[in-house]
């Protein structure tokens, strides 16, 4: 008796015998023989590319885009002072963290202590009062009603002195 071992040697010389063994195929002889008498085909030169000529962005001080531009009067008569400047001494608040664009005034409360307004923004909605700061430009609130938010920012002049922007957070209107 023969083991497995065996009998897979013969089939697998018996499927080898049958490979090409000097046969020939005339159909395959002469279509490789076509191909071979067919001139050869040309490659195109590649392309030539103009050289690369690097762009420098010079508008990176303008204002951007995306913002909506401030009023002419008030872009006129800005300038800035040495008085004004941020208190770099003062520890920031959380919301100073993010910019004042992102965030919405949704609705205000009242307690004894007075009116607060509540915003959405930085994950959540937070609660903030007239004297708390929001912005990246350490805007202070410095009023708050039932419609707005109302946040004087001190941002750069650029030529070393400060402005004091006022801006105002109005409330977003339920859609419902």
């Amino acid at each position: 008796m023969k083991g497995p071992g065996f009998w897979l040697a013969v089939l697998a010389a018996l499927l080898l015998a049958g490979c090409g063994g000097g046969q020939d195929y005339p159909d395959q002889q002469a279509w490789m023989a076509g191909v071979r008498a067919k001139p050869k085909g040309r490659i195109e030169p590649l392309p030539v590319f103009p050289p690369y000529e690097p762009f420098t962005y010079t508008a990176s001080g303008l204002r951007s885009p995306f913002t909506p531009p401030e009023r002419a009067e008030l872009a006129r008569k800005q300038q800035g002072t040495k008085r004004v400047h941020p208190d770099e001494s003062r520890v920031k608040q959380f919301l100073e963290g993010f910019n004042i664009e992102d965030f919405i005034m949704v609705g205000t409360l009242a307690d004894q202590r007075g009116i607060c307004a509540l915003i959405r923004g930085a994950g959540g909605i937070h609660r903030v009062r007239t004297g708390d700061y929001l912005g990246r430009n350490d805007g202070r609130i410095v009023d708050i009603d039932e419609s707005r938010i109302g946040v004087v920012e001190i941002i750069p002049d650029g030529e070393g002195g400060w402005l004091e922007r006022p801006r105002e957070l109005p409330l977003k209107e339920s859609s419902r």
